[in-house]
């Protein structure tokens, strides 16, 4: 499991602030699911701010914002 970190590009800042967050968010919200929704939400707020837009997939923006959802409902409830 630990090889899968080694083949991350860490020169390259989009791609490596996700990874980071969903490898620490993970063991620390004791939740695989919580660490993964965070990194995504991560990976597509990171690559909008880096201006690489186009490297966003429709399928990550549509559950990008079903988890932005989730932890909106989640702090209401």
């Amino acid at each position: 499991m630990t090889q899968s970190i080694a083949q991350i590009n860490w020169q390259e800042f989009s791609e490596a602030v996700p990874a980071f967050i969903t490898m620490l968010a993970t063991p620390l919200t004791f939740s695989i699911a919580t660490g993964l929704s965070l990194g995504l939400i991560c990976y597509t707020v990171v690559k909008v701010a880096a201006g690489k837009i186009r490297e966003v997939n429709a399928l990550v923006w549509i559950l990008t914002i079903l988890f932005i959802l989730r932890y909106i409902y989640l702090a209401t409830a």
